[in-house]
């Protein structure tokens, strides 16, 4: 009985820091950003963020780190030479799949 109502105290929290944090940035700024600075900063703060998430998985993914890191190494070489996402994909599962293979 007790620790449900922690499950729901837990909850409560989370959600009202969600909350705060989409409320009062448009409460607070009433107009447009015109620092440059703030503006470039603000643009890839979602570029970050999915990095940042995605890198651990990519590497922790696998069965050898060494595989993953080489599939994402391979990944990043293909989509700096052009290749569309679907191949970039199939590149860093071969990649992995013939690392582990012999790794």
């Amino acid at each position: 009985m007790r620790s449900e109502l922690y499950i729901y105290i837990y909850i409560f929290i989370m959600a009202f820091t969600t909350w705060c944090m989409r409320v009062i940035p448009s409460l607070v700024m009433k107009k447009p950003i015109e620092n440059r600075f703030v503006q470039s900063f603000l643009y890839y703060v979602p570029y970050v963020t999915l990095a940042v998430m995605t890198f651990p998985a990519i590497i922790e993914s696998t069965q050898s780190p060494v595989a993953g890191a080489a599939a994402f190494a391979a990944g990043i070489i293909a989509a700096w030479l052009g290749v569309k996402l679907l191949g970039v994909a199939a590149i860093c599962c071969i990649t992995v799949f013939i690392l582990e293979l012999f790794v």
